[in-house]
């Protein structure tokens, strides 16, 4: 009875990690189609802004802000595409691999996080809104807070 058991066990583990790697193609793949049908997205926006009139500066802003969300997108996609690929690369384990993809993908993040913020403090002076003033700093000093973190991550996994 035990080595019905045993193989039974042996199966399902196989089976699992089938699905594991399956699940992470999946999203792998649907992260990388995201991208790239968000920078379509962000030159169809750059060519509405300039057949309907409108000032250039909002049309840059709108296509910087969507190219942004698609490459922090684009990371996530290849980070989850290397964290699961069942081979380890030639640079070193797999730790160090999910290392440098969790800094890519966080370093992508506060670039957007400061950008959004940047442009939330460009239009709130445009528009005279200086009491909301207080939306873009904190989103500047949670990127801040971020890249602290990031920093503390790295240090701690230093060895690794």
């Amino acid at each position: 009875m035990s080595h019905t058991y045993t193989e039974n066990t042996a199966h399902s583990s196989v089976h699992a990690e089938y699905i594991k790697y399956f699940m992470a193609k999946t999203f792998h793949y649907l992260f990388l189609l995201l991208s790239i049908s968000l920078i379509g997205l962000a030159v169809y926006e750059f060519a509405q802004s300039f057949a309907t009139g409108e000032l250039l500066a909002n049309g840059l802003i709108k296509t910087i802000n969507i190219a942004v969300v698609s490459l922090a997108i684009f990371e996530l996609g290849v980070g989850i595409g290397k964290e699961y690929d069942s081979e380890v690369d030639e640079q070193g384990s797999i730790y160090s691999s999910v290392r440098r993809s969790i800094t890519r993908f966080v370093a992508v993040v506060c670039t957007a996080l400061v950008l959004e913020g940047l442009i939330m403090v460009i239009k709130y002076s445009q528009l005279e809104l200086a009491g909301n003033l207080s939306y873009p700093v904190a989103i500047i000093v949670s990127a801040s807070l971020l890249l602290l973190s990031l920093g503390g991550f790295l240090k701690l996994t230093a060895d690794t």
